[in-house]
């Protein structure tokens, strides 16, 4: 195909998924179901990752639950089973070993099944200026929120390729589209993060793997406890998320295939406008929506 033609095509195709982008603002998309599905979720353990548990054990999905906290996740099983889910499984898994990833995965495959629906969920946040956090800190955080997310990809993707079917999510983090002051390794990761996700599923789709579908997940500050102490400057504009809001809102992006999702509604506009303004205006805006750090947190899990 010449230039011409491709660049013709390129428009085209370009104008139809923004109509059909728009349609979808005023036509609610089909949700697909999900029952029987494997649903792995990291950092199961306690926050967001324990509230996504519990909505897609609502729709009768069979759970395989990680974390490195025992006891929290024991915690989040019982809530579970007391609510009427009986099919969860649970394993102890430290996210930041590579090894130990493969080994928890071998052992899913073999007790469980294989995962068609893999929830990277995990994350820590050091909340120190980037010449105040050791170095051991901030692989930690690399590990966490960026490097684990190859290991259960490579664990997992495989048997998802091989039957052209299955879910990719990415709980990333709004500091991964836009800069943050004082929270430089966190932004690294999450900004790895995001275009980890985006390019694996641009692969998938280029090999005609379209039956594996991803979301990445790009939410402001949620108060699961992670980011205690941290204030918005404008609530209104940037409100603090509610964990339970942000966890259904999570689900129903996987149930209609939706790409990318950032909350509130405000971060699209904030990101697309973060492409837009010159370096020192940037430093601008971001003192305009400054986030307030009263005091630091160290080594917070979602």
């Amino acid at each position: 195909m010449n230039f011409f033609l491709e660049t013709l095509q390129v428009i085209l195709l370009s104008f139809w998924y923004n109509l059909e982008s728009l349609i979808y603002l005023v036509v609610p998309r089909k949700k697909k179901n999900i029952s029987g599905e494997l649903v792995l979720i990291t950092g199961a353990g306690s926050g967001i990752g324990r509230l996504m548990a519990q909505e897609f054990a609502a729709l009768g999905a069979v759970l395989v639950l990680w974390d490195i906290n025992e006891e929290g996740m024991k915690e989040t099983v019982r809530l579970l089973k007391s609510s009427g889910a009986s099919r969860v499984h649970h394993f102890v898994c430290d996210c930041s070993d590579k090894k130990e990833v493969y080994r928890v995965a071998e052992q899913v495959k073999r007790e469980v099944g294989d995962i068609s629906i893999l929830v990277n969920n995990a994350g820590i946040v050091t909340g120190k200026k980037f010449m105040d956090s050791p170095d051991s800190l901030i692989e930690k955080t690399m590990e966490v929120n960026t490097m684990a997310h190859f290991w259960t990809y490579k664990a997992f993707l495989p048997a998802m390729i091989a039957n052209n079917h299955g879910h990719l999510v990415s709980i990333a983090s709004s500091a991964g589209l836009i800069g943050v002051n004082g929270l430089a390794d966190y932004c690294a990761s999450k900004f790895a993060a995001v275009g980890f996700a985006e390019s694996v599923g641009l692969e998938l789709l280029a090999t005609g793997k379209d039956g594996i579908k991803t979301t990445i997940v790009c939410p402001y500050f949620i108060n699961t406890g992670m980011f205690d102490g941290c204030q918005s400057k404008w609530p209104r504009l940037l409100p603090i998320l509610n964990a339970e809001a942000v966890a259904k809102k999570i689900v129903h992006a996987v149930l209609t295939d939706q790409v990318f999702l950032l909350l509130p509604k405000s971060m699209y506009f904030i990101a697309g406008l973060k492409n837009v303004l010159q370096w020192k205006l940037a430093s601008l805006f971001d003192a305009y929506l400054g986030l307030t750090v009263k005091n630091e947190q160290c080594l917070h899990s979602k």
